[in-house]
């Protein structure tokens, strides 16, 4: 494979080195999530979806106990160690999403737990999900240009963070209009545009319209970061060489493999890269999973663990067998012993 010529791009006062992206996935990419991804290449890292209106309502929460009953806003921390990152919103009314954007910029909101400020707000406008799109909100947003534009043009001049937009091709195979609403988008003063090159019918089925994120390249001139079906530094060759995007972002394709990251620098160096074994990779698994556990306790840590140790897992022998005893494990020793096992018995 030839040499990789991504070569990043700016977001306001940071650069985004190899303009590398882990792509915002909720119920995944959470804090201990983004910090194997940052430690293994991603130059970008954005939260799970936070919800505006969500946010904007727990500050007005009066009860004695309601920081404990926050939930919104733990989503939105941002740690110094994890910059650059975005935080994404998302949100149908530009009101609620130009509060929520001034909320997460100040710092100074009920339940923060931020210790620095994101380094752009991303907007939702491409979650597929029926419980979003069916409040207007998500990839929903894609059928009413106008109202994203508006969403767009409130949050810039409320906040003087970066505003990134992730999109998708369209609404579906007759409405393929992303090249028409990132011009909309970059002229109400969106800084960067993320396009996932499918529409909200296709959700992930195989197959990514990379021509559609040529054709958004093509339409704006702030930055452009290509998305999906980049599982492999010849995935993102193939992005890079068809969309000449400025950035790739990686979601699926990082899941159990942040290693992703570092398999796609090696190429824009014209290194070969070869992926750690099964024991180096389990231990890393681990590591996050006690992320995990500190961040949220050992009872729903685990839970959401189960996932995540399956994805390291995949493609090694055994990985059914392994999957369906880490699919019912209640603590983090468990897991452990899972995969002191595989480590000793099981090749790539």
């Amino acid at each position: 494979m030839k040499k990789l010529e991504l070569c990043g791009f700016s977001l306001g006062s940071a650069y985004i080195e190899h303009g590398l992206v882990l792509a915002p996935m909720a119920g995944a990419t959470d804090y201990a999530f983004r910090e194997v991804c940052r430690a293994h290449g991603a130059s970008l890292v954005v939260s799970e979806m936070v919800s505006a209106k969500a946010l904007c309502y727990e500050q007005r929460c009066k009860k004695k106990n309601a920081e404990e009953l926050s939930r919104t806003a733990p989503l939105a921390a941002v740690r110094k160690e994890e910059l650059p990152m975005a935080v994404q919103l998302f949100g149908s009314d530009p009101t609620f999403m130009a509060e929520a954007a001034a909320l997460l910029e100040s710092g100074e909101y009920f339940g923060c737990k931020s210790t620095a400020k994101p380094t752009a707000i991303d907007i939702n406008m491409g979650c597929p999900v029926l419980k979003v799109v069916s409040n207007g909100e998500g990839s929903a947003l894609m059928k009413d240009i106008h109202l994203a534009a508006r969403i767009v043009r409130a949050i810039s001049d409320r906040v003087k963070l970066p505003v990134t937009v992730k999109i998708r091709a369209g609404w579906d195979k007759n409405s393929i209009n992303a090249p028409e609403l990132a011009k909309a988008l970059e002229d109400s003063g969106a800084a960067m545009i993320c396009v996932h090159g499918r529409t909200r019918e296709q959700f992930y089925e195989p197959g990514a319209d990379l021509g559609v994120i040529a054709d958004v390249k093509r339409a704006v001139k702030i930055p452009v970061v290509g998305n999906g079906d980049v599982c492999s530094a010849s995935d993102a060759q193939r992005m890079y060489e068809i969309t000449g995007c400025d950035g790739i972002a990686i979601g699926r394709g990082a899941l159990g493999n942040p290693w992703i990251f570092e398999e796609i620098i090696a190429a824009t160096e014209g290194k070969e890269y070869k992926r750690p074994p099964i024991g180096e990779r389990l231990k890393v698994a681990l590591a996050q999973t006690e992320r995990m556990c500190t961040e949220k306790g050992e009872y729903v840590a685990v839970r959401e663990a189960r996932k995540h140790v399956s994805w390291y897992i995949s493609g090694i022998r055994g990985a059914a067998e392994a999957r369906n005893r880490i699919n019912s494990v209640e603590s983090i020793e468990e897991i452990r012993k899972i995969a002191e096992e595989i480590s000793a018995f099981s090749e790539d």
